[in-house]
């Protein structure tokens, strides 16, 4: 009978701290509302995309923290190559990570000035997550005092800014976009939980990012070569 009730309670706080959540996410903000228009006689370019990741738990951290290459969004190079596809004149692409030891790094300072160099225009893009931290840990200490029988509702906004430079390195165009999650935290949730996970919310708001953004950029022909 004891061992009986040894699993049952195992199986119970497996399933209250791995399944009793759901996330939902919002639409985004600044979401480009045009007709979208290809460029697809424009003369063929190559662009840079020099990407940035960065985090801040407000309350906690003093400045944004750039993400090192583990704590990045899995999967995100399959996302931005998945955006791309709304450009229809780039002959080339490449992408340039920047992590904070860069800083000390003159091998990687090089690499990026030469890819800049060699490319036509430069598209940097910053995509920053923020958190509170006091929320966080009031609805921890909710969650964990109420076994998680009280919804706890935990918010994470995703930013991203986007600047277009051209070969001199003058600024084009800025963009902005904003989007949320809100991750629900109760035991009655966990049936929900396989069809609202963080990680694909999370994927949704990048993907929408990238292809929104990047189809205004197309619509707006920023990339287009000027003939002197």
């Amino acid at each position: 009978m004891k061992s009986v009730s040894i699993r049952f309670m195992s199986v119970l706080i497996i399933l209250i701290f791995m399944n009793s959540c759901a996330t939902f996410r919002s639409d985004i903000e600044g979401a480009y509302d045009q007709p979208a228009l290809k460029n697809y006689n424009a003369e063929s370019v190559k662009v840079l995309f020099d990407l940035r990741h960065l985090r801040q738990t407000i309350g906690l951290d003093a400045i944004p923290k750039l993400e090192n290459k583990y704590q990045i969004l899995s999967g995100f190079d399959d996302l931005l190559l998945d955006g791309v596809s709304e450009f229809s004149n780039i002959k080339r692409w490449s992408s340039f990570t920047e992590y904070s030891s860069d800083i000390s790094d003159t091998k990687r300072l090089d690499e990026k000035d030469s890819l800049i160099a060699s490319h036509d225009f430069v598209i940097r893009i910053e995509f920053k997550k923020e958190k509170s931290f006091v929320r966080y840990f009031l609805g921890t200490v909710g969650s964990t005092l109420s076994a998680t029988l009280l919804p706890i509702p935990y918010t994470q906004d995703y930013y991203m800014n986007t600047d277009v430079f051209d070969a001199n390195g003058h600024l084009l165009k800025h963009y902005e976009r904003h989007a949320s999650t809100t991750k629900w935290v109760e035991f009655f949730l966990f049936p929900v939980y396989p069809f609202h996970t963080e990680k694909r919310k999370t994927e949704d708001i990048y993907v929408d990012f990238l292809h929104d953004v990047f189809r205004q950029i197309e619509t707006e022909q920023v990339l287009v070569l000027i003939q002197p």
